[in-house]
């Protein structure tokens, strides 16, 4: 019997295309935790250190090392069953290449603090990794018109006028485990942090889970050179083509939701 948290997901929402398939399965196997492992081992994932990953009980973090430290040292996610870590699952599974990279960056920084013994905030490649983990959303385009738009705010061109620019060159690919568990209940103002892959989008007619295999390569090698808060730009979920009804121009007139950038 699958778990009754995962009844609520609507797997038919256009979010969801890059974890639906293994999503689904997993949530109608009677133990979603040990089909977890099953495929993690069948596709051989490892951390960093060329651990072999495994998802294990919450319990087996000890009280006294941070949740990236484990993964790091041990190749071990401390899991619960809740949505949660139920997405972020089906993140490692769909692109491990960039999960193992954030904590990598993560492991980093966690070292280079004790080795200096400091009790200093996370700092801002910690901070970064975090948002980008938890709420990122992958947005691969060459259209450095349309992109330039986006990252100034300018809603209306972006979504309205440009509209069939973003539907031809434009592929957009959730990421972040939060923002999926956020969406299970979608309101308007979901925002996402963009991350843009400056390319060429991948062909329609390559499958899915190629796609995001080339996305996961991709991203993967940009993040091994770092990154900052400075990196990202919002995006509102229900405000990307086709994955809200009725996005005419009013909807997107909305200032609450689709804010002007902020000038200093």
């Amino acid at each position: 019997m699958s778990a009754s948290f995962l009844s609520g997901i609507d797997w038919s929402r256009p979010w969801l295309d890059n974890v639906r398939t293994v999503g689904q399965e997993l949530a109608q196997a009677d133990n979603w935790q040990q089909e977890l492992n099953r495929r993690a081992s069948a596709l051989g994932l490892r951390n960093h250190r060329g651990l072999p990953l495994r998802f294990v009980p919450q319990a087996e973090l000890p009280a006294d090392t941070a949740y990236e430290a484990h993964i790091s040292q041990t190749g071990h996610v401390p899991t619960r069953d809740n949505l949660h870590d139920f997405f972020n699952a089906l993140v490692w599974l769909t692109f491990p290449q960039i999960k193992v990279q954030l904590n990598l960056l993560q492991a980093q920084e966690i070292e280079r603090s004790a080795a200096v013994q400091t009790i200093a905030p996370r700092g801002k490649l910690r901070d970064a990794a975090t948002i980008f983990d938890e709420n990122a959303v992958l947005l691969v385009s060459a259209n450095q018109g349309l992109m330039s738009a986006l990252r100034e705010h300018e809603w209306e061109e972006v979504f309205v006028t440009r509209r069939a620019e973003f539907e031809r060159d434009c592929r957009v690919y959730l990421f972040g485990h939060a923002l999926m568990e956020k969406l299970v209940q979608p309101y308007k103002a979901i925002t996402g942090h963009t991350w843009i892959v400056a390319q060429a989008c991948p062909p329609d007619e390559l499958p899915l889970a190629e796609q995001c295999a080339w996305v996961d390569r991709t991203v993967a090698q940009q993040l091994a050179g770092g990154l900052t808060t400075a990196d990202f730009s919002p995006l509102q979920m229900l405000g990307v083509p086709g994955w809200w009804p009725d996005q005419d121009r009013d909807f997107y007139c909305d200032t609450t939701v689709f804010r002007a950038k902020r000038r200093n």
